[in-house]
C-alpha cells in the first residue's frame, strides 16, 4: 500500500509546477485590471460571468474601470452553476463574433472555466470532445485574466476546466495552457457573499488543501505540500468568521488568500476521492460543489486513515493549532471531528438524505464516481466499487 509522505520526509523525485503568471491580490485591485493586463483603448476584451454577478451590481466594478481606460468590452453573462458543454459554444460563438482579443473570466469557478475555454477554443478551433482529459490540447489560447468573486475553486491558478457532459457527467479539460496570464484577487468582491455561498466555497478550498497534501501522484511536490498547509491554516482560521461576519475584510482576505494557495497546491498535486465521490452529486443533485464535498468528506478521511494517518495528523495541526498537544494516535481522528463540527457551523447540510438523495440511489451514484478515474488513481488508498458503496452509505 502506498503511504502518504509526512512532511517531515522531503521527496526528491523529479516533478514539474505550473501556475499563473502573474497573481495581482489587494483590497479595490480590480482598478488595477487595465495596467495589470496591459489592456489599452484598442483592446477588444470579452467578459465572462452569470446572472448573480449582474443581479449582485458586481460587474459594474469590473466595467467601470475598463471604461475608463476608453474600452468597450464584450459581455457574456449565461454562465450557469456545472456549465454544460452547449454553454461553453454559445460563449465561444460570441467571442468569434466579436473578433475579441482577450478573455475575463469574472465571477465563481463555472465563470472562470467557461473563460478558459472560451479562451483556447475561440483561437485554436478544437472541439471540447477531443481535448477532455490530460495535455490534450494542441492550439493556442487568447490573451486571458482571471477574477473570482468567490474564494473557494481556486480556478484562477489552475490549468483545469470542469463541464457537464451529457445529463451529469462532469469531464476536465487539464492543460498548462488554461493558466491565465493573471489572476486579479480583490477581497471586496467577496464581502457580500451570502453565508451558505461562503461556506460552501470555503469548504471546497479545504478539501482542495487536504487532497493536495495526501494525493499518491507521482507529482506531489515540496511546493503544493507547503501550499497546502499554509492554505488550511489561512482557510480554517477564517472561515466561521467569514460566513457569521461577512463584511469583515481580514477574514474575508484570508479566505481569498487561501483558496488561491489550495488552488496553486492541487493544480500541481491532484484531487483524489473526495471530489470523485462529489462530482455525481452536483451532476445529479445540482447542489454546489463545496457542499457535496462536505457530505463525503469525513467518511472518505476515515477511509483513508489508516493509509495517511501522519499526513492528516500534520495536516490537523496546520488546520487547528491546538491539536499539536494530542498524541500523534489521537490528532487524525481529532481533525476528522473538528471538521464535521465545522460543517455544522457553517450550516452546510450534513447526510445525503438531507439533500434529497434516496437510499435506492447509492448504486447509481457509486457506479458514476467510479468512472472518475483520473481522480481515483490519486487517492491514498484504492477504491473498489464496494468501498464506494460503503462511503455513500455512511454519508447517507
Amino acid at each position: 500500500m502506498i503511504r502518504c509522505l509526512p512532511q517531515g520526509e522531503i521527496d526528491l523525485n523529479s516533478f514539474s509546477f505550473n501556475t499563473t503568471a502573474s497573481i495581482r491580490f489587494g483590497f479595490g485591485a480590480i482598478v488595477d485590471l487595465p495596467s495589470a493586463f496591459h489592456l489599452d483603448s484598442g483592446s477588444k476584451i470579452f467578459i465572462v460571468t452569470d446572472p448573480g454577478i449582474v443581479q449582485a451590481n458586481l460587474l459594474g466594478k469590473l466595467l467601470s474601470p475598463l471604461r475608463a481606460a476608453g474600452i468597450a468590452p464584450l459581455v457574456y453573462d449565461k454562465v450557469i452553476a456545472d456549465p454544460p458543454e452547449r454553454i461553453v459554444w454559445e460563449a465561444v460563438e460570441s467571442a468569434r463574433s466579436g473578433i475579441v482579443n482577450a478573455v475575463v473570466g469574472f465571477g465563481g469557478g463555472s465563470s472562470l472555466d467557461v473563460a478558459k475555454l472560451v479562451a483556447l477554443l475561440a483561437k485554436s478551433n478544437e472541439q471540447l470532445q477531443n481535448i477532455y482529459g490530460i495535455n490534450q490540447v494542441k492550439g493556442e489560447r487568447l490573451r486571458l485574466a482571471l477574477i473570482p468573486t468567490t474564494a473557494g475553486t481556486g480556478s484562477e491558478v489552475t490549468p483545469i476546466a470542469v463541464v457537464t457532459t451529457g445529463a451529469s457527467e462532469k469531464r476536465g479539460v487539464i492543460s498548462p495552457v488554461l493558466l491565465p496570464d493573471l489572476a486579479l484577487l480583490d477581497p471586496e468582491l467577496t464581502l457580500t457573499l451570502p453565508p451558505l455561498v461562503t461556506a460552501a466555497t470555503g469548504l471546497d478550498a479545504i478539501v482542495h488543501a487536504i487532497e493536495a497534501y495526501t494525493s499518491i501522484n507521482t507529482n506531489n511536490n515540496p511546493l503544493s505540500k507547503i501550499l497546502a498547509r499554509q492554505a488550511l491554516s489561512l482557510l480554517a482560521g477564517a472561515i466561521r468568521t467569514a460566513v457569521k461576519n461577512g463584511s469583515d475584510p481580514v477574514a474575508r482576505g484570508n479566505m481569498l488568500l487561501g483558496s488561491m494557495f489550495a488552488g496553486r497546491a492541487f493544480a500541481n498535486s491532484p484531487v483524489a476521492a473526495i471530489h470523485a465521490l462529489a462530482y455525481p452529486l452536483g451532476g445529479h443533485y445540482h447542489i454546489p460543489h463545496g457542499i457535496s464535498n462536505a457530505l463525503v468528506l469525513p467518511h472518505v478521511l476515515q477511509f483513508n486513515a489508516g493509509a495517511c494517518s501522519e499526513a492528516y495528523a500534520e495536516l490537523a495541526t496546520a488546520a487547528f493549532p491546538h491539536f499539536a498537544e494530542y498524541p500523534l494516535g489521537k490528532r487524525t481522528f481529532a481533525f476528522i471531528e473538528e471538521l464535521v463540527s465545522l460543517t455544522k457551523e457553517v450550516g452546510v447540510p450534513q447526510r445525503l438524505r438531507d439533500i434529497g438523495v434516496g437510499q435506492s440511489q447509492l448504486a447509481m451514484l457509486a457506479d458514476d464516481a467510479m468512472k472518475q478515474t483520473r481522480l481515483l488513481v490519486n487517492n491514498p488508498k484504492p477504491l473498489a466499487l464496494p468501498d464506494v458503496m460503503s462511503i455513500y452509505e455512511a454519508a447517507w
